[in-house]
């Protein structure tokens, strides 16, 4: 189960939270719940909320130890300075493989961290300025609906964080299961933009390509697919999910190789050759790079976890 661990802060805004809750921690009849959602703040206990009501947060900074995502729902007010306490907790958590995310003004907590110097990133464009001027090291997109490096992952305004959730799962579970998502949310899978092709064509794409990681897959095949030039894809997957194809192809294979250490005992010679990685020498330098430890590592380190939540009365 990926854990998704929110981290909040007075005043937070509840509607950038809630998005995260709904794609994330809400339970669906008929559809799988590949989430574990919960919420922790710097110092547990009561939390103001924009609504004008106060939310009790149990969990402390603790809890981003074992979050597979980390996701800032808004930082406000945005000038405020980051505690060297969740600084620390936020690097920990990135060194150790978790994804950092943020929704709308959340940028600029993530900002602070360093991680997205000499990256692109994305914000509400009336923020934007702000943030470049703040951040000079970071390339601020603001016509952009997200950003995504894998590792981390910005959103512009607070509805494209949707837009954002939903390209991450679509990464995570492939396209089918986000479309499903999505359908139960009242939702398109895609946000339309442009000369962009139709939801359903880019999101057939995905799950043709998903459903062929073991195959050598090339970007030339995914543009051939759509009956577009290489060119042309890699604009499209730009626009559109913040990423180029081969960066997409690669995510899905390390994604794919995650859930095999986890829920398998394959050698790492057999998981790198299902996920269209060919060799474990392969899987593991492509492994470091998006996950920050050895696939052996992972899986020790998943198998450790699962131990103790199962022994934990």
């Amino acid at each position: 189960m990926h854990r998704v661990v929110a981290l909040v802060r007075p005043v937070q805004s509840t509607f950038e939270l809630g998005i995260a809750a709904e794609v994330f921690g809400t339970a669906r009849a008929g559809l799988p719940q590949h989430y574990a959602f919960d919420v922790c703040a710097e110092v547990p206990g009561p939390v103001p909320t924009t609504a004008g009501y106060t939310m009790t947060v149990p969990l402390g900074l603790a809890a981003l130890s074992t979050a597979d995502t980390v996701l800032i729902p808004g930082w406000a007010p945005v000038e405020a300075p980051l505690p060297p306490r969740v600084r620390r907790a936020l690097l920990q958590a990135h060194a150790r493989g978790a994804r950092l995310v943020t929704i709308c003004s959340g940028v600029f907590a993530l900002a602070r961290t360093g991680l997205l110097d000499g990256r692109s990133a994305t914000t509400h464009r009336a923020r934007a300025e702000q943030l470049q001027r703040e951040f000079p090291r970071v390339r601020v997109e603001p016509d952009a609906l997200y950003v995504d490096h894998g590792d981390v992952a910005t959103s512009a305004g607070a509805g494209a964080g949707v837009d954002l959730c939903l390209h991450l799962v679509r990464r995570d579970h492939g396209a089918a299961y986000a479309a499903r998502l999505a359908q139960h949310m009242v939702l398109p899978p895609h946000r339309e933009s442009g000369d962009e092709p139709a939801p359903d064509e880019l999101a057939g794409l995905l799950e043709w390509a998903g459903a062929r990681l073991g195959t050598p897959l090339s970007v030339a095949d995914l543009a051939a697919r759509l009956n577009v030039s290489p060119r042309t894809l890699a604009r499209r997957f730009a626009e559109r999910l913040g990423t180029s194809p081969g960066e997409w192809l690669l995510s899905r294979r390390v994604a794919a190789a995650r859930t095999l250490l986890a829920e398998t005992d394959l050698p790492v010679e057999a998981v790198a050759v299902r996920v269209g990685l060919a060799s474990a020498v392969n899987l593991r330098r492509r492994f470091r790079d998006r996950v920050g430890t050895t696939p052996g590592a992972y899986r020790r380190a998943v198998r450790r976890q699962t131990y103790s939540e199962i022994s934990t009365p």
